[in-house]
């Protein structure tokens, strides 16, 4: 075995005595591989948490651009939402609107255009495994969605096109008839009794309301709602001051409770012209207007005469 040994000395200070450590050459060798293999180990150590820093850095800034990014376009996908129920909102009036030009022309249900001659559809979403893709899965989820409503908008669009050119084509070759046909509002107020079955403001037992009661302030101007003849003006049996004009083609409108009435028997008139003035006259608790529409003598709904909102 080597009997060689290794000294240190210490001097600690000009008046001590110095210090002396002796070691072998054994372990001088342990001692000092062992401050290399320590030394290495951590500047390995130091060298991969610095990697594993660096990249955990570069992630933490690409995962803050994304989310940046990500608010960005959630705040564009919710404004093009919100544009979308507004057109699905305006398509559904639309509808409505259609429906009643339909009704007072006759054509209800004869369309040639349907919703299911056009197809829609999207894609399926795709399964995320890291931050990156779900980000990315949750754009193509929102894009997907989108396509879809503007897929069925589109559909619905193409739909309503082909029905306002069928009855484009029917105005124009029964315009006599639509301007005979009631279409407006008589008076502005709101709808106090609707047509249908109600419980009697004078009786309390149940009676055929046979128009529409639209409240409003006495004096209120009435107007014509289609163009025609005035066949009655003057006072009726329960309807005080009325006016029934004739539009031909069947259809009749009657206006009554009238506090003063503006146009005579026989007297021409058009959609619009102001022709009596809303009162209280007759079998009535305040003052409003009754109309009636009547079809071949039959009455029918006022509200599937009303094309304005």
């Amino acid at each position: 075995m080597d009997k060689e040994q290794y000294s240190i000395v210490f001097f600690p200070g000009t008046s001590a005595s110095p210090k002396r450590y002796q070691f072998s050459r054994y372990w001088f060798r342990v001692s000092v591989f062992s401050m290399l293999f320590i030394f290495m180990s951590g500047a390995i150590t130091f060298t991969h948490l610095s990697y594993k820093y660096a990249h955990l850095f570069q992630d933490e800034i690409e995962l803050t651009e994304l989310r940046r990014e990500a608010k960005i376009r959630k705040v564009q996908v919710e404004k093009i939402s919100v544009q979308i129920k507004n057109f699905e909102s305006e398509m559904t009036r639309l509808g409505r609107f259609e429906k009643k030009l339909r009704v007072i022309t006759a054509l209800e249900g004869t369309s040639q255009a349907t919703e299911q001659d056009w197809g829609v559809g999207g894609s399926y979403g795709l399964s995320s495994h890291s931050l990156t893709t779900s980000l990315t899965h949750e754009a193509k989820a929102l894009a997907g969605k989108l396509s879809n409503d503007l897929g069925h908008l589109t559909a619905q669009a193409k739909v309503q096109t082909i029905s306002f050119q069928e009855l484009d084509h029917f105005f124009k070759n029964q315009k006599s008839l639509l301007e005979a046909t009631p279409s407006i509002w008589p008076t502005r107020g709101w709808v106090t009794s609707s047509f249908g079955f109600r419980k009697s403001p004078f009786t309390g037992l149940r009676e055929r309301h046979e128009g529409w009661d639209i409240g409003a302030r006495t004096g209120s101007a009435i107007r014509a709602t289609a163009a025609g003849v005035v066949a009655v003006s003057g006072r009726e049996h329960g309807y005080g001051k009325m006016i029934e004009v004739d539009h031909g083609y069947g259809v009749v409108t009657r206006y009554g409770h009238n506090s003063k009435n503006l146009v005579k028997s026989g007297a021409k008139v058009k959609r619009g012209q102001i022709i009596a003035l809303v009162g209280s006259t007759g079998r009535s608790t305040g003052p409003h207007l009754h109309y009636e529409v009547l079809l071949n003598g039959v009455p029918t709904n006022p509200k599937n005469y009303i094309l304005e909102d």
